[in-house]
Formats: structure tokens, sequence, C-alpha cells
């Protein structure tokens, strides 16, 4: 059967803000407390998303989470009304309060690790949500990603979810960020590389860390995922991030590493013993291995953060003649360095890969807190009986950008600061929008606020 490679976005929520919360982050600590605009970065998300659909390529979305997240911030011991809920966590901790507000589910590269049936024991598709115990604004995004996943592919026919790793920092999982899938085509038995930053069982196990920036991905929380989603460790390779990497902004492997079928297009210190890697990669391979490796004097580590060049997303396009097949899509960022866009010019314009052309990509918004084009999708390989029984009411197509556009100039802001959090009407603002959009995508009453005004 035929396999299409789902891209599935995280459509930006309405409180899209600028607070720093990710140490290692380069971007989103650099735009600490600036102003940001929810409208723009939202419309701008699924401006992605049409060029994606046109291209003939399937496309769908994940809705936001709610926010505030009321029951996080009765955790931290804010008690009351949502208001003053609200209204003590700002005197307490503009941080705190951020973290309960944080948009950071649009970035679904991180909301879960996917195996297709092709290269599972049992034939069905394998989704593990990641638990992102790194960092507290991402860790409450796991419950509830699991449950969008459970609900956009339901059928246990075809469908495997899995427990949520434990949520400590010995497996903490950041998810696809941190996995790429090799193959000859999607259709095809594919080779997966998992990259890890740390070991969280360090006690006989000593390693290179990093030591300016956090390592966030273990090797525990890899390797469980490999076995859980039944993969043939043949058909497995796990490699280390380098920690120096990491130090520089590196804090996952997506920023510096990207896959698409055949193609590995990494930069030359992505990884610890890195020929080591590729060596391992190229003997588990079935298939020819297309490596793309760029070397530091063609761009430094320190440029690839600041541009998010690896983050583009590499996909392939159907439907054509030419021995090349593949687009990249790169933030508007590369275009605008002479020096990458030269890199990027010489890719497409070599015989010796399938890349065929370049598309830049406006995602200033995104791009502002940490996040480029391949932090925003999450890719779901789904033959044609899978792709079948998904959830319909999310997949992308002309009208429903249209009415998510028209909902979105309708309830988001087009400036938002920290601060702006502790206005009580920004929560009716939220959780209105969101009560629309579940009926927009046809999803029922999956918010907390709309089961407790159900009850």
């Amino acid at each position: 059967m035929k396999v299409y490679e789902l891209n599935l976005d995280g459509l930006v929520g309405s409180t899209h803000h600028y607070a720093g919360l990710s140490p290692g982050n380069v971007a989103s600590t650099s735009n600490a407390l600036s102003v940001a605009n929810p409208k723009a970065a939202a419309l701008e998300g699924l401006n992605k998303m049409r060029l994606i659909h046109e291209l003939g390529i399937q496309q769908a979305l994940l809705p936001p989470h709610q926010r505030p997240n009321l029951h996080l911030l009765h955790q931290l011991g804010f008690g009351g009304s949502p208001a003053q809920q609200i209204a003590s966590a700002k005197k307490t901790s503009l941080t705190l309060l951020s973290a309960c507000y944080s948009a950071s589910s649009m970035w679904t590269a991180n909301a879960a690790t996917v195996s297709p049936s092709q290269d599972t024991k049992n034939h069905r598709v394998h989704f593990t949500a990641a638990n992102l115990v790194s960092h507290l604004h991402r860790h409450q995004e796991a419950n509830f990603s699991q449950l969008l996943l459970k609900i956009v592919f339901a059928n246990e026919e075809y469908f495997n979810h899995h427990l949520i790793l434990p949520k400590t920092m010995v497996t903490s999982d950041e998810g696809a960020a941190n996995h790429n899938r090799l193959c000859a085509s999607h259709q095809d038995r594919g080779l997966h590389l998992f990259v890890y930053g740390k070991k969280g069982l360090t006690c006989n196990n000593p390693m290179a860390t990093p030591k300016k920036f956090p390592a966030r991905q273990t090797l525990e929380a890899s390797q469980a995922i490999a076995r859980s989603h039944q993969l043939d460790l043949n058909h497995v390779v796990f490699a280390q991030q380098n920690p120096a990497a990491i130090d520089e902004g590196v804090f996952h492997n997506d920023v510096i590493a990207v896959a698409n079928e055949s193609v590995l297009l990494l930069h030359e210190h992505a990884f610890i013993n890195q020929p080591d890697v590729l060596h391992e990669l190229s003997m588990k391979a079935s298939f020819p291995l297309n490596i793309i490796e760029i070397s530091n004097q063609q761009l430094t580590v320190a440029n690839a953060v600041k541009s998010y060049f690896f983050n583009s997303q590499l996909m392939t396009v159907s439907g054509r003649n030419e021995k090349k097949s593949m687009i990249l899509l790169a933030p508007k960022e590369c275009e605008e360095d002479p020096a990458i866009q030269l890199l990027i010019n010489d890719l497409i314009n070599s015989d010796t890969n399938p890349i065929h052309r370049v598309h830049y990509l406006s995602l200033k918004q995104s791009m502002q807190n940490g996040g480029g084009p391949a932090c925003l999708r999450l890719r779901v390989p789904l033959n044609e009986a899978e792709f079948s029984s998904m959830h319909k009411g999310v997949l992308i197509n002309e009208a429903l950008l249209k009415t998510l556009e028209a909902w979105v100039k309708t309830h988001y802001r087009s400036e938002l600061h920290a601060n702006d959090l502790a206005d009580p009407h920004l929560i009716n603002e939220s959780f209105q929008a969101l009560d629309e959009l579940t009926s927009i995508l046809k999803l029922g009453s999956i918010y907390p606020f709309q089961k407790e005004t159900t009850d």
C-alpha cells in the first residue's frame, strides 16, 4: 500500500509569549520578556501548513493545550477562582505564571516518538508521548499530548499507544526531536537513529557531558522506546550528542541534523565519535545512504543554531519526473545569511543528492522562541488503511485553513507580554477560542474546562 508521511503541526496557541523558560535554547533566553504577537505566530504556522498541503503532502494539525493550566496552578498551591489563582501566581513569580500559560505545545516535534507499522513487530503504528521532564513549562504537555494522539489515531487495529515513560531524569524523553528514520522510501522498512545527550544511570557509566547547558534526552529513554515499539535492534542506532554542541545551543538533535528517506543532512560536530556512528548507520542500512556532512568551515555550530538551518524540513515531493525529489523548507533567516544561502544553493545544484529546490519560510514568532520549521511538526508515516482510519477533522484543506485563519483573527491578540498574563480577561479569551476550535476540528469536549462545564 502507498505510505503517506503525514506532517502533524502544532497550532500556535493564543497565549504565545516570550519568557525565556528554556536554558540552553539560545533564542528563547535571548528574547525573554520581549513583546510577542500570538496572532502573527498562528498565521505564520497556518501559512506553513498551506504550503505543505499545496505541495501535495499530507498535512494535519494538533490543537493547542488548555492555557492557563489551572491544574498546574493548583498543584503549585494557588487556590481560589481562576482569576485569584492567576493574581496569586503573578505576585509570587512571573516565571511560574508564564509556565502555566506556556504555548510550547506548538512544537509537536517534542510531542511524541512515532514508529511506522512496517518497522514494528506487530505491524501497528506505535506512539509514545514524551514526558518532557526537563522543564516545568513542558512537562505539563505529556498527558494531554497522549490524549490528543489517542483521539486522532484511535483505531486499535492500526495504532499502538504506549505509557508515557517514568517522569524522572533517568528516563527524560524529549520526543521525535531526537529521533530520525532513514529508509529507501517511506513505504520501505526503516533504520532508526536515536540521539541522546546523556545517560540517566551514570554510576558505572561515566561519559562526557555538557558544561554550560543541560543535556535533555537520555539513552535509557531512547532504549525504552525502541523496545516498546518492537523495533528490530539490527535496524536501530543510538548516538550521543556532542556535548560541545549542546553548550552552543543544540538542545535537541533536530537543531544540528535532519533526515528524510535516504538522506541524512548533519553537521560534522553533531555526535560524539561521529565517524563510528555514520559507519554503523551505513552497515545497518539495507539501502544506499546519502550522508551530507556539513563542515564547521562551511557553517559553524553557532551559526547553525542562530539560523536553524538544520531545523529545516526536508520532504519528498511526489508526482515529479525529475530524478531529484526532495524540497528543503528553510527558515527565512537562512536566506538572509549569504554564506548559508550559498551552502543551500550548492546543495540543490548538486547531482549527488535528491534535494532539488528550497522554499524559505517566515516563522519569526516561533524562531524567536527557539523553534524552526521542523520543531513545529511531528512526522507520522501511515499506509492507506491507517490514514483512512485516523480522525479526519484535523486534516488540512483550503476550507479548514480559511476557517482557522478567521478564527485566529477573531480570538488572538496582536501583542502579548509576560506581564499581560495577569489580565483575568485572557483566561476567558483563551477558553472561548479553544471551545470554538474543538467544534471546528470535530473533537468534542477535550479540555478540562469544557468537562467541568459539562459536569
